[in-house]
Protein backbone atom coordinates (compact mmCIF):
# COMPACT_ATOMS: atom_id res chain seq x y z
CA UNK A 1 0.00 0.00 0.00
CA UNK A 2 2.73 2.59 0.82
CA UNK A 3 4.35 1.20 -2.29
CA UNK A 4 1.27 2.33 -4.33
CA UNK A 5 0.83 5.56 -2.83
CA UNK A 6 4.47 6.45 -3.62
CA UNK A 7 4.39 5.92 -7.22
CA UNK A 8 1.23 7.89 -7.19
CA UNK A 9 2.81 10.79 -5.57
CA UNK A 10 5.92 10.69 -8.02
CA UNK A 11 3.79 10.22 -11.02
CA UNK A 12 1.14 13.22 -10.36
CA UNK A 13 3.99 15.75 -9.12
CA UNK A 14 6.34 15.16 -12.23
CA UNK A 15 9.36 13.78 -9.95
CA UNK A 16 9.39 10.26 -12.34
CA UNK A 17 10.92 12.45 -14.88
CA UNK A 18 13.71 13.85 -12.79
CA UNK A 19 16.14 10.93 -13.09
CA UNK A 20 15.92 11.80 -16.68
CA UNK A 21 16.98 15.03 -16.78
CA UNK A 22 19.64 14.90 -14.43
CA UNK A 23 21.12 11.84 -16.69
CA UNK A 24 20.50 13.99 -19.69
CA UNK A 25 22.41 17.30 -18.32
CA UNK A 26 25.16 15.30 -16.87
CA UNK A 27 25.93 13.62 -20.43
CA UNK A 28 25.31 17.00 -21.81
CA UNK A 29 28.05 18.13 -19.51
CA UNK A 30 30.58 15.42 -20.42
CA UNK A 31 30.45 16.11 -23.93
CA UNK A 32 31.13 19.67 -23.34
CA UNK A 33 33.69 19.31 -21.50
CA UNK A 34 35.45 16.66 -23.80
CA UNK A 35 34.70 19.24 -26.56
CA UNK A 36 36.92 21.89 -24.59
CA UNK A 37 39.21 19.66 -23.52
CA UNK A 38 40.22 18.34 -27.34
CA UNK A 39 39.37 21.62 -29.20
CA UNK A 40 39.83 24.80 -26.54
CA UNK A 41 40.71 26.65 -29.33
CA UNK A 42 37.51 26.43 -30.91
CA UNK A 43 36.37 28.24 -28.12
CA UNK A 44 38.73 30.92 -27.50
CA UNK A 45 36.32 33.86 -29.07
CA UNK A 46 34.14 32.98 -26.09
CA UNK A 47 34.29 35.86 -23.59
CA UNK A 48 35.76 37.95 -25.99
CA UNK A 49 32.43 39.11 -27.53
CA UNK A 50 31.36 42.50 -27.98
CA UNK A 51 29.17 43.50 -25.00
CA UNK A 52 31.74 41.43 -22.40
CA UNK A 53 32.65 44.23 -19.70
CA UNK A 54 36.22 43.98 -18.93
CA UNK A 55 37.81 46.41 -17.13
CA UNK A 56 41.93 46.12 -15.96
CA UNK A 57 43.79 48.58 -13.99
CA UNK A 58 46.97 48.71 -11.48
CA UNK A 59 45.28 46.24 -8.85
CA UNK A 60 41.97 45.87 -9.97
CA UNK A 61 40.33 43.43 -12.76
CA UNK A 62 36.24 43.55 -13.66
CA UNK A 63 35.35 41.03 -15.95
CA UNK A 64 31.45 40.80 -16.58
CA UNK A 65 30.92 38.52 -19.65
CA UNK A 66 27.65 39.87 -20.02
CA UNK A 67 26.56 39.03 -24.32
CA UNK A 68 28.72 35.31 -23.06
CA UNK A 69 26.22 34.62 -20.73
CA UNK A 70 22.77 36.05 -22.72
CA UNK A 71 24.33 33.12 -25.58
CA UNK A 72 25.17 30.64 -23.27
CA UNK A 73 21.21 31.18 -21.80
CA UNK A 74 19.56 30.76 -24.98
CA UNK A 75 21.66 28.49 -26.45
CA UNK A 76 20.84 26.34 -22.95
CA UNK A 77 17.02 27.56 -23.51
CA UNK A 78 16.89 25.77 -26.98
CA UNK A 79 18.61 22.50 -25.30
CA UNK A 80 15.81 22.30 -23.01
CA UNK A 81 12.88 23.04 -25.28
CA UNK A 82 14.40 20.53 -27.57
CA UNK A 83 15.11 17.88 -24.71
CA UNK A 84 11.33 18.51 -23.15
CA UNK A 85 9.76 18.25 -26.51
CA UNK A 86 11.09 15.21 -27.32
CA UNK A 87 12.29 12.87 -24.33
CA UNK A 88 9.30 13.89 -21.87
Amino acid sequence: MICSKMEYILSTSGLDKMPKLLIGIGILLVILGLLYHFFGNIFSWFGHLPGDISVEKENFRLYVPLTSMILVSVVLNILFRIWTKFFM
